[in-house]
């Protein structure tokens, strides 16, 4: 394999985002290209030390008592809700996510309903592979995240069980 078309590969790689391929020749010869993805710069840290830092910091707390309204005692609801208590169920690869075994049938779980440990809580498809996705423990459906038909990534929460 010459030069050229090594970098032709590789050009295609870098196009398609792709990070790992398998060429196979005709005489039966196969070669594997592999190249690292670029990472985002590692966020910047500043020491404790500079009071420029921490000056900004200090407003921002003052101000979070004022946001709360109400009788005295009660803090109205932040503007994130609070994630429920209970084991996160993670996309374990990236693919899309069907809350249910076919299009127009009853999902696998809904919010409230009860499971047990390997139950089938949904699937996520990749590269055309249906790949269910099963409960760790006995638990309650607390939260579901994804969307039926959403692409998900790897790692990303996609319900909660406690």
């Amino acid at each position: 394999m010459d030069s050229n078309k090594i970098a032709q590969i590789a050009d295609v790689m870098e196009d398609r985002g792709l990070t790992r391929v398998r060429v196979e020749e005709p005489d039966g010869s196969a070669f594997e290209l592999e190249r690292g993805v670029a990472q985002a710069p590692a966020p910047v840290v500043v020491a404790p030390q500079v009071v420029a830092a921490e000056a900004p910091l200090a407003p921002v707390a003052a101000a979070m008592p004022a946001a709360t309204t109400g009788a005295p005692g009660q803090e109205t609801p932040a503007s994130e809700p609070a994630a429920p208590a209970g084991a996160e169920v993670k996309a374990p690869m990236v693919g899309v996510y069907y809350a249910a075994p076919a299009p127009g049938a009853d999902p696998f779980v809904h919010v409230g309903s009860k499971v047990r440990k390997g139950e089938t809580l949904c699937i996520i498809e990749a590269m055309k592979v249906m790949n269910e996705v099963a409960a760790e423990a006995d638990g309650e459906v607390l939260s579901i995240n994804a969307k039926d038909g959403e692409l998900v990534e790897y790692g990303s929460c996609l319900m909660t069980i406690g």
